[in-house]
């Protein structure tokens, strides 16, 4: 068979590669074949196959990455009107990369766009479940205030606990409800498995460390910005005037 690339006459050399990614074997490659091989004038080696689609899709992703977090946080800030609640929300995106990474490492996967796509929609996840947190700690706090129990940091504290045990049960339940409809993709066999597999696995090694982060991390980051922002200019129980009994004044007529 006679074949042709750009209208030159082409050979292929086909490269099975098992137990690393296309990336770092490609550019190990070239750099043995730019010290080692010597071709004569006229003649060019070009990488093709799985390799140049990823090319073209880290190309995407340069552009549909950026996009996604700024919609998220474009969507986030509308919905909660508040800069310091947005990042707050915005703070479980690291932490639930942590546990993609690790779980990635364990399960043997390199970075791939089926990878890619599995962090894009574990932002997602990050973002509601965030969101409900934040939420109920909010519940917590207004209700305590409204009520007059925000007399000093030990009542925000336990303000601030109450909102997060009554988060435990639907947080349990979101986390729960994942990983029911997450694990049986990890041990799939048939066609296109392959690709779910590396779609699944961030979402579910994220979404245990996002569950630890909203249950302990978040409430502590949220009693140092209620504390900084609306409790600490209030006058101590100490310093508060007391009330004084009437006194009787009499004046000459």
């Amino acid at each position: 068979m006679i074949r042709n690339e750009d209208g030159l006459l082409t050979g292929y050399v086909y490269v099975d590669l098992v137990g690393r990614d296309p990336g770092s074997y490609i550019a190990e490659a070239n750099r043995l074949l730019r010290d080692r091989l010597k071709l004569p004038a006229g003649y060019s080696v070009a990488w093709s196959g799985q390799y140049e689609a990823m090319e073209r899709v880290k190309e995407r992703l340069k552009l549909v990455l950026p996009f996604t977090l700024f919609l998220v946080f474009l969507l986030l800030y509308i919905n909660t009107g508040s800069m310091a609640k947005t990042i707050i929300v915005l703070l479980a995106v690291p932490f639930s990369a942590v546990g993609a990474v690790w779980f990635l490492y364990a399960a043997g996967y390199n970075m791939s766009v089926a990878v890619w796509v599995g962090l894009i929609a574990l932002l997602g996840i990050d973002a509601e479940t965030g969101v409900f947190m934040l939420l109920y700690l909010d519940l917590a706090f207004e209700e305590a205030r409204r009520e007059g129990r925000l007399r000093g940091l030990s009542d925000l504290r336990e303000a601030i606990v109450h909102g997060a045990a009554k988060r435990l049960r639907p947080k349990f339940m979101t986390f729960a409800t994942t990983c029911i409809g997450l694990f049986p993709i990890m041990w799939a066999t048939g066609a296109g498995s392959d690709v779910m597999k590396r779609i699944a696995a961030p979402m579910v090694g994220g979404i245990f460390t996002s569950f630890v982060l909203e249950l302990l991390v978040y409430p502590a980051i949220y009693e140092i910005w209620r504390w900084n922002t609306a409790l600490k200019k209030l006058p101590r129980p100490e310093e508060q005037p007391k009330e004084t009994a009437g006194s009787l004044q009499l004046q000459p007529s």
